[in-house]
């Protein structure tokens, strides 16, 4: 009898539902982790005697070791199978995210931190590959679109329940309520098939495995495309990394408050998604990726200008909250519309190592994303102006990469 992990993968008639959901649930795995410990924030350093800046080390501590780990996973997954990958890592997670809760210091918890960065990548970067596994072309778009519509829903609706979390108990409660989500997701993962045959794996050797990375990693376009979508998806997380800067210092509100960001980044980032997969067999996706950078351009400034006329904010909620962040939503929206395409596109030039393509593609936007946590975001987060500009910066650097890119290829096909 042929065992679930051996067990073909689903047909394209055959994916659905539960395909999609799963795979979504696996991508939300890095959202939830960053998010929804935010409203905690305030109880976390009241308790250990540490400021703003000391806490923002639990997002870049673990979005550093994501990155790091993130260059082994994929690879990983090309040697071991994909499933086998998932699991493990989402073992690791659930027992380091439980030890969380029992965390004695602010240190042991950022060390704790480090470990589920390094063993999350095993879900939301291998889940990613899955996709790519057992669909090509549009039918790949329309399902990493579907993904990102349920995926898009974790940054708004991880701070909201972290909040909720908190109205029952202490800050600790949050990581046993992260923990309980994990569990789930590993029971979903279990019965899921497994997408690459033994046939088709690269061998479980150290050189090879560097071997691998260094032909992806030397590739120039490769290069060009993971850092322009890193610096692309920049313009959007700087408001996520910054999420407690932004809501509780520069709109002043409270640690139930956080939906005031979020839900309207969730609104872009489903509408960006689902216009995605709807155009998928109608626009080309290099086509897309230009509109879709050149949207967010103009989205950016529009955001630069609306911080420009916004109102002092006393820490209430009313209208005036809009204009500080109807301009996080249309990034939202525009950044979503280039992230399936050029994500697919990136996994497209390494069809035999798919898993260390996107690999590296994350740990390029992680390093970044690393650095906006830690440092870049309380630098520039002074004000809504401020923050703004930032966003636009990455953003000029995203399109002149894929422009570069884009006319590379151009002058090679002429």
């Amino acid at each position: 009898m042929t065992s679930a992990a051996a067990a073909p993968p689903p047909t394209r008639a055959k994916a659905g539902a539960r395909l999609t959901a799963t795979l979504a649930l696996l991508a939300m795995i890095g959202p939830f982790t960053i998010d929804t410990i935010f409203p905690a924030f305030g109880r976390i350093g009241a308790e250990f005697g540490r400021d703003e800046v000391a806490l923002q080390q639990l997002v870049s501590a673990y979005l550093a070791s994501f990155a790091v780990m993130s260059i082994f996973h994929g690879p990983l997954s090309d040697a071991l199978g994909r499933k086998r990958v998932m699991l493990g890592g989402l073992a690791i997670y659930t027992l380091a995210m439980i030890a969380s809760a029992f965390a004695p210091s602010l240190e042991v918890l950022i060390a704790l931190r480090l470990v589920q960065g390094a063993s999350a990548g095993a879900a939301t970067i291998v889940s990613r590959v899955v996709v790519r596994d057992l669909f090509s072309g549009p039918q790949a778009q329309r399902l990493m679109a579907s993904i990102m519509m349920i995926f898009s829903v974790a940054p708004a609706l991880a701070p909201i329940l972290g909040g909720w979390v908190l109205l029952l108990g202490s800050w600790r409660l949050v990581f046993w309520a992260i923990a309980l989500y994990a569990i789930a997701v590993i029971v979903l993962t279990a019965l899921l098939p497994e997408t690459l045959p033994p046939g088709e794996r690269t061998p479980l050797k150290v050189r090879a495995i560097l071997a691998s990375l260094l032909r992806v990693g030397s590739s120039g376009t490769m290069l060009r495309l993971a850092i322009a979508s890193a610096f692309a998806f920049a313009a959007q997380f700087l408001y996520i990394a910054g999420a407690s800067i932004f809501v509780t210092g520069l709109l002043g509100l409270g640690e139930q408050d956080f939906w005031v960001l979020f839900v309207p980044l969730i609104i872009g980032m489903m509408a960006g998604a689902w216009v995605t997969g709807r155009v998928a067999e109608i626009v080309p996706r290099t086509r897309l990726i230009t509109l879709a950078l050149a949207a967010t351009v103009v989205t950016c400034l529009v955001n630069v200008v609306l911080t420009l006329i916004a109102p002092a904010y006393d820490g209430e909620l009313g209208a005036g909250l809009l204009v500080a962040v109807i301009g996080p939503m249309l990034i939202a929206f525009t950044v979503a519309l280039m992230f399936s395409p050029i994500q697919l596109e990136i996994l497209d030039l390494f069809p035999h190592e798919r898993g260390a393509a996107a690999s590296l593609s994350t740990f390029f936007s992680l390093v970044l994303n690393a650095l906006l946590a830690g440092a870049i975001a309380p630098l520039v987060m002074v004000n809504l102006t401020s923050t703004a500009v930032a966003s636009l910066v990455f953003v000029v650097v995203s399109i002149s990469l894929w422009t570069w890119h884009h006319r590379r290829g151009a002058r090679r096909s002429g």
